[in-house]
């Protein structure tokens, strides 16, 4: 399953090969990557084939990160306070799909309920890495993004955020698209923080991504928060062409001089982006440099933890054991709500829930969380007031490649902390925001990533477009090291 979504139908279309020999073969890979790297909740044993029509994904299977309500399919969000729950409805972008031809084959792991960047907070176990089992996927939209990377099918749908489908897409050398907020709706999403929360997907190709959002993409009646987008036309808007479009990168983010502690793979990093650099000029755009206030950078982290937990906090005041989820046995409904929340959710997102209450507290509420907001307000009037002059804005995604599972997940680094955070800006302002490849690190993937205006995501992903085709990563399947 190593071929694009356009290959695909072209073989469909002349009957080289049918929709049943591709989900069979997704379906036995889907076995061997769950064996080999923890991927997935769910594997959909019984689907079969469907008929092959115009639509590009007729017939091709893919997979749905397991925060997705699927209609009488187990959707648990990785969490034991949901193991055992089957929606009785399905995500609008799901239904698109489906309604489009395409083959659910299997539900893919995450971090609990989208609430991390590791991978490995999972009901399941930790999800690895298949350039290298020592190393993690990222998360949230780790199985995801280790199942596009592994070759199990085109393209599987994630949820962003703060950075969980980009972020992951860089780590497993592959594309991970984040639309302009409310272009797909959330409807049928389990909801983390509602004001960043972005669905989106993970391919091989920007192609692929754009053929998928265009798919899901347009208004729902169901979320009051998604926009009428038939006047944007993703895959028609892959040109190739960017000749006199002007970019900016951060100097405190890509400036070496900035990292005193810099590691061998930070330094390689850099060097790769820097290189990059030279494509997009070469392609005719131009780049420049331009600085941002410390401060501001330095308060994203602390911006997406304050609201972020927050809106968690609220959002899943539902999660009770009561409507849903496995029941305790108690005598009454506070024991059981009590043990069900207190044996059902893992230490992280315990913290996460006390950290919210916490900043929401009346006496609280000024100092944490409506500081927070302003700040937000401060770093997104600070990125629309650059693209007003820009086309987007290009950065390096992380310090290096995928982390280690056995380095200290939970110490903020002072040294790279914006370079590790800076992708949660996108979820701030609802920016279009798109990762692809951008070489190796020691054998190991690496990413770009490109974010723009609000409703620009035709520009960013023909950006995006451009620079993939001149680099040689398109379409790569993972190959795990020795």
């Amino acid at each position: 399953m190593d071929k694009s979504i356009t290959e695909l139908h072209e073989l469909l279309k002349n009957g080289k090969i049918t929709s049943e020999e591709l989900v069979k073969e997704s379906l036995e890979k889907s076995k061997e990557v769950e064996e080999k790297y923890n991927a997935f909740v769910t594997i959909l044993d019984d689907t079969k084939g469907k008929n092959v029509t115009d639509s590009l994904v007729s017939g091709i299977p893919f997979g749905v990160k397991d925060n997705y309500s699927t209609k009488d399919v187990l959707s648990t969000g990785s969490s034991n306070t949901l193991k055992n729950y089957v929606p009785f409805y399905t995500a609008t972008v799901v239904q698109k799909l489906f309604d489009a031809g395409a083959i659910i084959v299997n539900k893919t792991a995450l971090d609990e309920f989208g609430m991390g960047g590791t991978g490995t907070t999972c009901h399941t176990g930790p999800v690895l890495n298949p350039w290298d089992k020592t190393r993690m996927c990222a998360g949230s939209s780790s199985g995801s993004a280790c199942a596009i990377a592994s070759g199990v099918y085109p393209f599987a749908l994630g949820s962003d955020t703060g950075d969980s489908i980009r972020k992951p897409a860089a780590y497993c050398g592959i594309v991970g698209y984040k639309p302009t907020y409310g272009m797909l709706s959330r409807y049928g999403l389990f909801p983390f923080a509602s004001s960043l929360d972005h669905c989106g997907v993970l391919t091989r190709s920007v192609e692929d991504a754009a053929i998928v959002s265009d798919i899901m993409k347009g208004k729902d009646e169901h979320d009051m928060t998604s926009w009428d987008s038939s006047n944007i036309h993703l895959q028609e808007s892959l040109t190739g062409d960017i000749k006199g479009k002007k970019l900016f990168y951060i100097k405190e983010i890509c400036n070496l001089a900035n990292y005193p502690n810099a590691s061998e793979e930070l330094k390689m990093h850099l060097q790769n982006f820097d290189k990059t650099l030279d494509l997009l000029k070469e392609a005719g755009a131009e780049v420049e440099e331009i600085s941002i206030d410390q401060r501001l950078l330095n308060a994203i982290a602390s911006v997406y933890v304050v609201i972020s937990c927050a809106e968690a906090t609220s959002n899943m005041s539902n999660l009770t054991g009561i409507i849903f989820g496995p029941r305790s046995d108690k005598q009454n409904i506070f024991e059981m709500m009590k043990d069900h929340r207190t044996k059902g959710f893992s230490p992280l997102i315990k913290r996460r829930f006390v950290i919210g209450s916490y900043v929401l507290q009346k006496e609280n509420q000024e100092r944490y969380f409506k500081n927070a907001a302003r700040v937000r307000r401060l770093i997104v009037d600070k990125m629309k007031e650059l693209f007003k002059e820009y086309d987007a804005l290009i950065l390096p995604v992380s310090s290096g490649p995928a982390k280690k599972f056995d380095e200290d997940k939970d110490v903020i680094d002072d040294n790279t902390n914006v370079l590790e955070e800076h992708l949660q800006i996108g979820n701030f302002g609802g920016f279009p925001s798109i990762t692809i490849p951008n070489g190796f690190v020691n054998d190991l993937p690496v990413g770009i990533n490109i974010t723009g205006n609000c409703y620009d995501d035709e520009n960013v992903l023909n950006i995006a477009y451009t620079l993939e085709g001149m680099m040689p990563y398109k379409g790569q399947i993972a190959k795990e090291r020795e």
